[in-house]
């Protein structure tokens, strides 16, 4: 995120109401970094307790920073604002769930409410974003990812942690998201309809990344898209007011801020995903590098080498793009990608046409600095109507930007955005 970025972001947080709920993990001495920062914004902050917090974290910090009384009490001294959890409720905004342990995540997804901090979220009025922080195993965990699930489904927001050094001393997926990540998610959620927001109010569903299609237990096809260009739109499309979700494929790169992800293998699983989101879906754009074959047959244990060879029978995976354009839930703007290597615009054109689609963006993958892994690239967009567009080399978020002009263009003209 630039700094400019994060700059207008801070902005967004001016003058807000935010509660700042902080639960007991290890990460909770790092919301007082989150505290100090949107008081310096000039937010008006509130912080909230969990009892096992106070094991990692004082009260006195938070007091410090705030210049407020922190509230951990059902029935405890709350002075400037009204003695209750529906107060502290009515008062946020927003409220941020900083960090979010797997325990508060399952108390909240379950209705308990047995503490201040639950009890609030459950009577909040505003958004809640949520920043969970745990060890790896508990954040993979099936039963904290079936949670966090459901809890998306249910309107709550989420900022992903991070992969890295974590308490238990494990490196790995868990870590606490950065100060600035949460910040831009509540700046996400609190942003009103503006000029900057012209995607507010719709939902973009992106596809990202390869997909793998399993020989056997350890061996794969699939190709080395690393999910830059789909994050990019994810980026750009958040901030502009989407609502996101990215299905994507196996990538080591997280979710940008206000966009949800959801992890697939295969392209069948690829498929499933889409479809399960798609009537949601204002825009779809298939960034994705889909495999186009899978073997015939998967063998369930690792296939031994030996000196006669291997004759490797394919077949066709499925077409995602062209399932979604003859879908009754089709988008109003449905937007595919064609990565090329001879003949570039003419194939693009002619899968513009066989999928019916409304744009297809075209990729020379023997273009320098264009195509798979890298941070640049260069592409046409070309339109059904007949449009035609060069986007010379830049970085993806830039090329993110132009095809979601043409996006925002498409939808215009067919009365769906002022």
């Amino acid at each position: 995120m630039t700094t400019s970025a994060y700059q207008e972001n801070l902005k967004q947080l001016t003058n807000r109401r935010i509660v700042v709920a902080v639960t007991g993990g290890v990460a909770a001495y790092k919301a007082a970094q989150l505290v100090s920062t949107l008081v310096q914004a000039a937010a008006e902050v509130r912080v909230i307790m969990t009892e096992n917090a106070h094991y990692f974290v004082g009260e006195t910090t938070f007091r410090a920073l705030t210049g407020y009384p922190v509230a951990s009490e059902m029935f405890g001294q709350l002075p400037q604002i009204e003695q209750d959890h529906i107060s502290l409720a009515r008062f946020a905004e927003v409220m941020a769930v900083v960090p979010a342990t797997a325990n508060v995540l399952g108390k909240v997804v379950s209705g308990i409410c047995d503490d201040l901090v639950t009890t609030t979220i459950n009577a909040a009025v505003g958004p809640v974003v949520f920043a969970p922080a745990m060890n790896e195993q508990m954040w993979r965990n099936p039963i904290t990812q079936r949670n966090v699930s459901q809890l998306q489904e249910l309107g709550y927001h989420f900022v992903e942690p991070e992969e890295g050094w974590l308490a238990c001393g494990e490196v790995g997926a868990g870590r606490l998201a950065t100060t600035e990540k949460i910040v831009a998610a509540l700046a996400a959620v609190l942003r009103k309809p503006t000029s900057s927001a012209s995607l507010w109010g719709r939902h973009v569903l992106i596809t990202a990344g390869p997909t793998r299609e399993y020989l056997d237990p350890v061996r794969f096809i699939s190709n080395p898209s690393s999910g830059k260009m789909g994050l990019a739109l994810a980026q750009v499309a958040a901030e502009r007011g989407a609502e996101v979700t990215v299905i994507a494929g196996p990538i080591q790169l997280s979710a940008p801020p206000g966009a949800q992800i959801v992890e697939v293998e295969s392209a069948e699983e690829m498929k499933a995903a889409v479809m399960q989101h798609l009537a949601a879906a204002d825009v779809f754009i298939g960034a994705a590098a889909v495999a186009n074959f899978r073997p015939a047959q998967r063998a369930d244990e690792k296939i031994t080498k030996c000196g006669e060879g291997l004759d490797l029978h394919l077949t066709p995976t499925p077409d995602i793009i062209a399932a979604v354009a003859e879908s009754d839930h089709r988008p109003s703007v449905v937007v595919g990608f064609a990565a090329e290597t001879q003949d570039v615009e003419k194939n693009a054109r002619q899968k513009l046409t066989e999928k019916n689609i409304d744009l297809i963006i075209a990729n020379d993958l023997n273009a320098p600095g264009a195509g798979f892994g890298v941070d640049t690239n260069e592409v046409m967009i070309l339109g059904r109507e007949g449009s035609r567009q060069e986007v010379s080399r830049r970085p993806k978020i830039k090329v993110a930007e132009a095809i979601l002009d043409e996006v925002e263009r498409l939808l215009s003209a067919a009365g769906d955005i002022e």
